[in-house]
């Protein structure tokens, strides 16, 4: 299994806006193969940090719903979203292995 980690900086007047693209996202992840763990809003300390974190079987799999992404229309709505709204100003992304035991 590999864990995707997004840490976002976004807008702190569009914390509401953000909030509506993390929910377009999960139900898409999970259609697609993965598992959302939550997209996780500012509460207390910065105003302007935001995460997610979702699951694939593999690398192998997280690239194939990558590969996706470029077709699927509601995807595409999801980033045009964002990019309408600017409530994404940066993101880093990185790959982790999850340990249970």
């Amino acid at each position: 299994m590999i864990t995707c980690y997004l840490k976002y900086i976004i807008d702190p007047f569009k914390v509401k806006e953000f909030e509506e693209y993390g929910k377009m996202w999960i139900p898409l992840v999970n259609e697609m193969g993965g598992i959302h763990h939550g997209y996780f809003l500012p509460h207390e300390g910065a105003n302007n940090i935001g995460y997610c974190l979702f699951s694939f079987p593999s690398l192998a799999i997280y690239e194939e719903y990558r590969a996706k992404l470029a077709t699927c229309e509601k995807c595409i709505n999801a980033i045009k979203f964002a990019e309408e709204t600017r409530c994404i100003l940066s993101y880093e992304r990185s790959f982790m292995k999850p340990i249970f035991e």
